[in-house]
């Protein structure tokens, strides 16, 4: 438990073995949008229906390009398929910052944010490092939004470079 904000951070593998197993449920005037749900802290937290359909998304994109591209590649085509689904992305967010009340600018640009609720950190790396998880936490947390995912698509089944984050 971080003790400055009193939230309770924890990092784990998706559940299940395969995402390409997802199928794109008929929505019924429902987009798989975000709810904020109060926990007494206040975090914008996303139905479970998003979740898979921004991994079958992502699966999707991987299976047709591969791995070895550059991030920004994988950021184009993610937002287009998610589009596709009719689920709505923004790439390269900006965020801004504040420190003691005072505005710092920009202090990040999220990779990609779904549906308002959902923050999505694209890499093309080897492997997660710790860094990598930090940063998403951090994110997560000036963002005021309870989950997030760090995809890697530099890996050969996508399955094996997906690492949910919640805080």
């Amino acid at each position: 438990m971080d003790t400055e904000t009193g939230l309770t951070n924890r990092a784990e593998e998706p559940k299940g073995h395969g995402f390409a197993a997802f199928e794109d449920k008929p929505t019924t005037g429902d987009t798989g949008s975000c709810e904020l749900k109060e926990r007494g802290n206040g975090l914008k937290d996303c139905h479970e229906h998003l979740i898979q359909r921004v991994l079958t998304a992502a699966t999707a994109v991987h299976r047709e390009l591969g791995p070895g591209l550059l991030e920004s590649v994988y950021e184009k085509a993610l937002v287009f398929e998610l589009a596709e689904m009719g689920v709505g992305a923004r790439p390269q967010v900006d965020v801004p910052i504040a420190y003691r009340g005072q505005d710092l600018g920009v202090g990040f640009r999220a990779d990609v944010i779904v549906d308002d609720s959902l923050l999505l950190e694209l890499k093309c790396v080897d492997a997660f490092t710790s860094v990598h998880l930090a940063q998403v936490m951090t994110y997560l947390r000036l963002l005021r939004f309870k989950r997030g995912f760090l995809l890697n698509f530099n890996v050969r089944r996508l399955n094996q470079g997906i690492k949910r984050v919640s805080i």
